[in-house]
């Protein structure tokens, strides 16, 4: 890969995107685009088109996407699955029929069955049912993997599909409406600590365990399937390390400074039981995660106070 290739990453100002864009800026990449979503929304087809007619990108990667936790997912399961196929079809089928030589699809570790043998293995997809809680997302992602290595198959074009497990880090999302649990942990322990360390109400048994991945080792490894052809059409990033809900709920009290109580809204669902993700693969090629999950939060929470003052205020 050439430092000045013509590199597209959709949804560059996103926490995913920019940091890949921050990376590839740091490793001498000099032509890297990207437009925002008010100046181009990329569930408008024609629009697409009219962009990579434009700018023609020799590279996309593909971080573009409607993300939210349980929440989220529940209330608006249209839009997650409408709107994600739109984006990722848009790009894919634009990308294809430009000439786009190669191409990194985002998923997400929820692509695998809810009750899939632990570690999940990339040979687990479609072998079962998915969490309920965000299946509309999942299934939006699933076409995608599948557009990706239909294309590969077909076409012989390096497609290829890096499926993330829980991503965290700086420009995060700390909307208690709309975030995924590390952020909206971090942002709840610190607005109690504020407010005399009153208590904090999380949701579920905190039993679940999960696996979180510092956004920058995620940009890592994008860089690395864009400078390597990688073998196959999929591949899991993430640690290979797991903790249980409790577990990281104290850590991130403990790195708040929070001094309250943790109150367990058991009438809240837990979601998957455990999602731990097999890395082997992607080990076996020469990547593995750098930042450990301590410091990780200890970064994402110094950037959560540099910016606190752009967040909405939450009522206690």
């Amino acid at each position: 890969m050439k430092k000045n290739t013509k590199i597209y990453i959709a949804g560059h100002n996103g926490m995913v995107g920019s940091a890949i864009w921050r990376i590839l800026s740091a490793k001498g990449y000099t032509n890297l685009i990207g437009v925002s979503s008010k100046d181009l929304d990329l569930k408008n087809q024609q629009a697409v088109k009219d962009y990579f007619a434009a700018e023609k990108p020799e590279v996309v990667i593909d971080a573009a996407a409607k993300v939210g936790g349980i929440l989220a997912n529940n209330d608006f399961p249209y839009q997650f699955i409408m709107e994600n196929m739109q984006i990722q079809n848009n790009l894919i089928d634009t990308a294809t029929q430009s000439g786009v030589k190669k191409f990194i699809f985002l998923g997400s570790s929820c692509i695998y069955p809810k009750l899939a043998p632990q570690p999940l293995k990339e040979e687990y997809l479609l072998t079962n049912s998915l969490e309920p809680t965000n299946e509309w997302y999942a299934i939006a992602k699933i076409t995608g993997v599948k557009a990706c290595q239909a294309i590969r198959n077909q076409f012989d074009k390096d497609y290829v599909s890096l499926m993330p497990t829980n991503l965290y880090g700086t420009h995060d999302n700390f909307d208690l409406n709309s975030s995924h649990v590390l952020p909206a942990m971090i942002r709840k322990f610190h607005d109690a600590k504020e407010n005399n360390n009153a208590p904090v109400i999380l949701w579920g048994s905190g039993t679940p365990m999960r696996e979180f991945l510092f956004v920058d080792d995620m940009a890592e490894a994008v860089v690395f399937a864009l400078e390597n052809k990688l073998p196959e059409y999929l591949y899991n990033v993430g640690t290979g390390e797991d903790l249980t809900i409790k577990q990281l709920a104290e850590a991130i009290q403990k790195i708040t400074r929070h001094h309250g109580e943790i109150i367990w809204d058991s009438s809240k669902p837990d979601g998957t039981p455990r999602k731990l993700m097999d890395v082997s693969k992607m080990h076996e090629l020469g990547w593995k995660h750098q930042v450990q999950l301590e410091e990780g939060i200890q970064k994402t929470y110094v950037w959560f106070l540099e910016n606190a003052g752009k967040f909405k205020e939450v009522k206690m």
